[in-house]
């Protein structure tokens, strides 16, 4: 009897645990739907890297190609449509991508791309959120150095395009109460050699903000990222740091040119290889930011992914400024002085 109760125990045992399993599974696959489901019901509108030096690559357009594979529908706006960056995506992502030749600096352009994805959500969804990643580096040097063209293309491109893109297409997210997302920069806060991608970073955060505060009455959330370094084609080559070097020569008043030097502007260009090699190649961070200001219910009006972001952020933010100098100094102070000085610091030690 002991015998035959225990073989009907272990049976039982058996059947339950095969009932929970199957149960498990069962709500692992409808989790599975439902997220699926609703990700390719969330049509998300990605203006990728548009660097006027380069092709259309780096972190938009890896993260492009991330969230077609969650199941998003993306619409990828790019600087050519015709060009390597758009080839590669067409390639390697789903059908549900789409393309969209978009110059961020043109009024037209920006309609045509409103229009074109208006009539696409006529048929199915709506526009869940809009990311504005489009980003221009130029040439790092001091601020004296650079030309007032710089400073334009950098505003253009890094803060007018976003603010044009975002007024465009709220109406859109008003409907879905969705989401904005900006990508800012570490460099949003005063950094050496950084004047004119700062200052447009600088706006473009603190345009997020105030949209931010603005939008919450519509159900609209908006974010904005400040990511530390990592290896994209925004900084350019090699090849583009030595035309923009010349350019920089080329447009400096004669006194401005002698007080710095030119070996003194070659070595800014070293700098920007320096600056390359010591950036991360993993985007996962940044993939891991934007999934969490896409989908959580509350997320962050601020995320600073990569190494050390949030420390400058934290040092600018909570120290005497006199400290935040001097920290910046010792970090990304130039080791090369301008030949003026080196002069006057020469003329000194033969007087003493």
């Amino acid at each position: 009897a002991y015998t035959h109760t225990h073989t009907h125990t272990h049976i039982l045992i058996f059947l339950t645990a095969s009932l929970i399993g199957m149960l498990i599974f069962l709500m692992a696959s409808l989790i599975r739907m439902y997220v699926y489901y609703t990700h390719t019901h969330r049509h998300i509108l990605i203006f990728l890297m548009a660097s006027l030096i380069g092709t259309d690559s780096g972190i938009g357009h890896e993260l492009a190609k991330y969230l077609d594979s969650l199941g998003f529908t993306v619409f990828a706006g790019v600087l050519s449509a015709t060009g390597p960056g758009a080839k590669s995506l067409k390639e390697t992502c789903s059908e549900r991508l789409s393309i969209l030749q978009l110059d961020i600096t043109s009024s037209a352009q920006i309609k045509e791309a409103y229009h074109e994805i208006r009539r696409k959500l006529q048929q199915e969804g709506m526009l869940w959120a809009v990311i504005n990643n489009a980003g221009i580096l130029g040439f790092i040097a001091d601020g004296e150095l650079l030309p007032m063209s710089s400073y334009k293309q950098c505003m253009d491109v890094n803060f007018f395009g976003p603010v044009e893109i975002s007024k465009m297409f709220l109406p859109l997210l008003r409907k879905s109460k969705g989401r904005i997302i900006n990508v800012s920069s570490l460099a949003g806060i005063p950094m050496p050699r950084f004047a004119a991608y700062g200052a447009s970073k600088a706006a473009l955060s603190m345009f997020s903000g105030v949209m931010r505060q603005e939008l919450s009455m519509w159900g609209i959330k908006v974010a904005v990222l400040h990511p530390s370094g990592f290896k994209t084609s925004i900084g350019g080559n090699p090849e583009d740091w030595e035309k923009e070097e010349q350019m920089i020569l080329g447009s400096l008043a004669p006194d401005v040119k002698n007080d710095y030097g030119e070996d003194y502007i070659h070595n800014l260009r070293m700098f920007l290889g320096e600056m390359s090699s010591v950036c991360s190649s993993d985007l996962s961070p940044v993939f891991s930011d934007v999934l969490h200001a896409l989908l959580a219910e509350r997320p962050k009006g601020l995320y600073t992914p990569g190494k050390n972001s949030y420390t400058f952020l934290l040092v600018f933010c909570y120290f005497p400024l006199w400290f935040y100098d001097f920290f910046m100094s010792k970090i990304m102070g130039n080791p090369h002085m301008p030949h003026a000085l080196r002069t006057a610091e020469r003329k000194k030690q033969v007087i003493h």
